[in-house]
């Protein structure tokens, strides 16, 4: 793509891919399949995936979200979400009487494994990542005593390890490629026996949309990235817009949210979405920009996506029969709710 003028009609570019990762869209399938299958209520603890209509969707479903496992009533069937837990968590539902589902996204599960192997091998484990995320808190629950959280390259200095030859890094899977790579480096340098896991732990769909952005970023004058404030890697994308040139980098979870101010003196608007986002939001931008001129639509095109994941197994059984012998068995109280 050329550079842009400021006689240039307006027009819009389009990330591909952008929106539901494999993940994401397992964990969505399998609420709305718990519910067909089981009916109401299924709770799921924490958001399912960080996104507010996703959310503020499947309530209406019928799911019911909840921040701790302890909030489900016993013989009932609790859905882990798509960012994992720690194995205690897996323990408070045992000790509940609950049946469960454990949607995690099998990336996040894979990094679950190498923790768990590092861990078993006596290794320190620095974990790339952001404080207080929920996949953060389930990675470093399976193995609390060998995991170190390294919240950015500024965070390094305070990093103390029992052996340096035996030191490896795991990362959150949303971060951006840029940001943790700057604090693999400085960990290298501390660190220079440290070793790397054996596969890439930045999710495939995280690198791939921050790839298109970065595509899109110096010819945007404004980036409209569609995503919850809460969700790490919609952020990582504005942050990844502004890195590549754009003037203009803004989240917004709705249309609605988009400031008309921001199109002042702009003639190319750049538009993606994070990884939890239904396309159906960004139609809806795509809508918002057209009425105000912006109806040219380029797609700019980063990588080609076929990757899809199984539903949980947990799905092709019975779990209102298995909640409820759960109470009996254990001498449990409480009536599984239909």
């Amino acid at each position: 793509m050329g550079a842009m003028t400021a006689t240039s009609g307006r027009r819009v570019l389009l990330a591909a891919p952008r929106g539901y990762c494999a993940g994401v869209d397992r964990a969505v399938i399998a609420v709305e399949k718990a519910l067909e299958q089981y009916g109401a209520p299924v709770y799921v603890r924490h958001e399912i995936v960080h996104n507010k209509y996703v959310v503020q969707t499947l309530e209406k479903k019928g799911a019911v979200f909840v921040e701790r496992t302890e909030e489900v009533p016993p013989g009932n069937i609790v859905m882990f979400s798509a960012h994992g837990v720690a194995p205690v968590v897996h323990e408070e539902a045992r000790q509940g009487h609950l049946a469960t589902i454990d949607a995690t996204c099998p990336l996040v599960t894979k990094v679950h494994k190498e923790a768990v192997r590092f861990a078993n091998d006596d290794y320190d484990i620095l974990l790339i990542g952001h404080e207080g995320h929920e996949e953060v808190i389930g990675t470093s629950g399976e193995a609390p005593d060998h995991i170190q959280l390294v919240d950015g390259p500024e965070d390094v200095a305070n990093v103390e390890v029992r052996d340096p030859s035996k030191v490896v890094w795991l990362s959150q899977t949303t971060l951006s490629v840029d940001e943790t790579m700057e604090t693999v480096d400085a960990l290298k340098e501390k660190f220079p026996q440290l070793i790397s896991p054996p596969s890439d732990d930045i999710c495939y769909a995280t690198q791939n949309r921050q790839l298109a952005v970065k595509q899109m970023g110096a010819e945007a004058d404004l980036v409209v990235v569609v995503g919850s404030r809460n969700s790490s890697n919609s952020k990582r994308l504005v942050e990844v817009a502004k890195l590549a040139g754009a003037a203009q980098a803004y989240l917004v979870d709705f249309a609605d949210e988009i400031d008309e101010a921001w199109l002042e003196g702009v003639s190319t608007v750049g538009v993606t979405s994070g990884a939890s986002v239904p396309e159906v939001l960004v139609e809806q931008v795509l809508e918002w920009l057209a009425q105000r001129g912006f109806e040219d639509v380029e797609i700019v095109k980063a990588a080609e996506e076929s990757i899809t994941f199984s539903l949980p197994k947990e799905l092709r059984r019975d779990l209102r029969e298995e909640a409820a012998a759960l109470v009996a068995e254990r001498g449990g109280s409480g009536t599984p709710q239909a």
